[in-house]
């Protein structure tokens, strides 16, 4: 199956390319295509216009301070893997990339396009909601900035307007004290995952993120919860649904594994940096 007709402008600036959205409720932006690009040549999706932003300047940086990592939105997955820096500040970012798709994809593969994809199976979404990161975007009436809290309101859906392109994302730093882990359950390294957890630990705070088991990427605060109540206790703030590639039951019993293993690995990770 081919993709529907559709125009294609790729434009000179930011404001070519926000205005372009503006005066076309069917158009889309084109960064990575990753997943757009699919979703076309399905014809689960037909734009009348594309807007490809991937020749406008400033946009492809990773940008690394003590605050936190800033990612632009041509930046590629393989651009923030690969950044010593990214890795040293936020280690959860590296983490989690690892695990998106394959090299071919991630080099094409944008991480603010996962981001605002919203799709609730992709790892990017759920470690920006752990971290309690956020999105820029710039519309017709100006930039804001989106907090993660603020950008997933349903399957596939975020709080971008039409007529706003997200320009970057902000991953806070890791504080001092604190500890990171990520893993997942896929039939194949590469696919999407039938289940995903990260967590977050520091001091009394646990904190652990879930991807493929909610309509949104979803995190659970299991402060103060047992060791061997953390599996459970996330179930109940979770819908595990059953399809082709797994039952809903044999996601709930991931869960109640992953919850486990990644906060024990968090830990594990503080209490190396102590020793």
């Amino acid at each position: 199956m081919k993709p529907a007709p559709f125009d294609y402008l790729r434009p000179g600036s930011l404001t070519e390319a926000v205005s372009a959205l503006a005066g076309d409720p069917g158009a889309k932006v084109l960064a990575g295509g990753q997943s757009l690009v699919p979703l076309l040549s399905m014809r689960l999706a037909a734009p009348t216009l594309l807007v490809d932003i991937n020749g406008l300047p400033g946009l492809a940086d990773v940008t690394v301070d003590d605050a936190g990592v800033t990612v632009g939105a041509l930046a590629r997955h393989a651009d923030v893997l690969a950044s010593a820096d990214a890795r040293r500040v936020q280690p959860l970012l590296t983490l989690a990339l690892s695990h998106v798709a394959h090299a071919t994809i991630r080099n094409r593969g944008t991480t603010v396009g996962s981001l605002v994809h919203a799709d609730a199976a992709a790892e990017l979404p759920v470690v920006l909601r752990l971290l309690g990161g956020s999105v820029t975007v710039q519309g017709a009436g100006g930039s804001r900035t989106i907090p993660a809290d603020e950008l997933y309101v349903g399957p596939l859906e975020s709080s971008l307007a039409h007529d706003e392109i997200a320009v970057s994302a902000f991953f806070p730093a890791l504080a001092p004290g604190a500890g990171v882990a990520f893993d997942e359950i896929a039939r194949r390294h590469g696919d999407y995952a039938l289940v995903g957890a990260a967590a977050l630990v520091h001091d009394d705070s646990v904190r652990v993120g879930f991807l493929s088991v909610a309509d949104v990427p979803t995190v659970v605060d299991l402060s103060g919860v047992p060791d061997d109540r953390l599996g459970r206790v996330a179930l109940e703030h979770l819908d595990p649904a059953g399809d082709v590639h797994a039952t809903a039951e044999y996601r709930a019993h991931l869960v109640t594994v992953l919850t486990a293993r990644v906060v024990q690995s968090a830990r594990r990770q503080v209490e190396g940096a102590h020793a």
